[in-house]
Parts: structure tokens; sequence; C-alpha cells
């Protein structure tokens, strides 16, 4: 009966330490793991002019977007944020083909609430686009997302621009059936369950 006792007590123990490991693990992001096919890291302030360029070759995306694209104007999206939320939730990355930048998301974690995550900006670069590039690039993160313990992944495109509308709902997203108004624009909600 001791023996049984010990093992139930090593086994509870063992239980209890994979536990805390798995909860710890899912709990720390590492943006390399985002794509299986590109190299991915966190952007920083000497990559503007790449980025610039970049956002630059996307101009049905400014049609429907009233920010003027600026180089000050994603400096501006380096450091936004949402409400009550840290630098240490966002990863604003670049993925890459060798030394291309090949496409550029702003992910937020924990947003608007635990374990959901919020895609607060996506772009691929025009040359790239038409070969499934983009849906790969979202798929790895997604399934990355769901294997670090988030359930469901946010965003919300420009009323009115149906290039987006159809990417996303292409790529297994669908809208909420909320609209949130700015001072210069609509935007529509949509959402993944993962």
């Amino acid at each position: 009966m001791i023996i049984y006792k010990q093992l139930f007590i090593i086994q509870n123990n063992i239980f209890k330490i994979t536990f805390l490991y798995n909860t710890l693990w899912r709990k720390i992001m590492n943006e390399t793991h985002l794509s299986q096919s590109y190299r991915v890291r966190k952007l920083n302030l000497e990559d503007i002019d790449k980025i610039f360029h970049l956002c630059s070759s996307n101009s049905i995306f400014y049609q429907y977007h009233p920010v003027k694209l600026t180089k000050e104007s994603i400096l501006g999206d380096f450091y936004a944020l949402p409400p009550n939320k840290e630098y240490k939730d966002k990863f604003f990355v670049g993925y890459y083909d060798d030394d291309i930048l090949v496409a550029v998301m702003d992910l937020i974690l924990n947003y608007p609430k635990e374990n959901i995550a919020f895609i607060g900006f996506f772009m691929l670069d025009y040359a790239y686009q038409g070969q499934g590039i983009a849906s790969e690039i979202i798929r790895d993160c997604l399934q990355y997302l769901k294997v670090s313990g988030y359930y469901k992944v946010r965003l919300a495109i420009d009323k009115g621009n149906l290039q987006s509308q159809t990417f996303w709902k292409r790529n297994h997203f669908s809208e909420t059936g909320e609209e949130f108004l700015s001072d210069m624009y609509t935007y529509l909600p949509m959402e993944q369950i993962l």
C-alpha cells in the first residue's frame, strides 16, 4: 500500500511539473516560430526604408486606409499599442526570403482578452502576391499561436476594402458584425477560432 501511495505522489508531482512547464512555455512568444518557410524577426528603426518600400507597393490598401503612408506613419506603427497593453505583448515583425522583406505583421498578444491574439497590420509585398504566400504565412502564424495556447485571433479591416475582406475570408476569418468608427474611417472586426 505504501508503494502505491508513493507512486501516486510521484505521478501527481510529474503531472504538476509538466503542467507548469507547458503553461510557462506557452506564455513565451518566439517570433522565429511564426513561419516554417520564412525567416521572421522583430523589425527595428533601421528597417523603416524597407517597410516603406514594401507598403508603397500596395496602393489598394491606402485607397481605403486614409492615413497617408510616410516614414513617420510607419514609425508611429512601431509604437502604437491598444489600451492597457505593454510593448512586451507587441511583435512588429518582418518575414524574410533570404534578405528580402516579403511581409510585415503587427501582432498583439492577449488582446482584447487573455489568450486572444490581434493582428493589427499585415501586408505582403505586391511582387509576392497571387502566389499563396500570404495565406501560407497566416496559416503558419495561426498554427503557432494555437500551440502556444491562444484560442482566437482577431483583426479589423477597413470598411469597403474588398481585397482585404476577400483575403481574410479565404483564410477562414469571419466578420463579427461589429463596426468601429474613428475620426477618419470605419473598421470591421473579423476573427477566427483556432
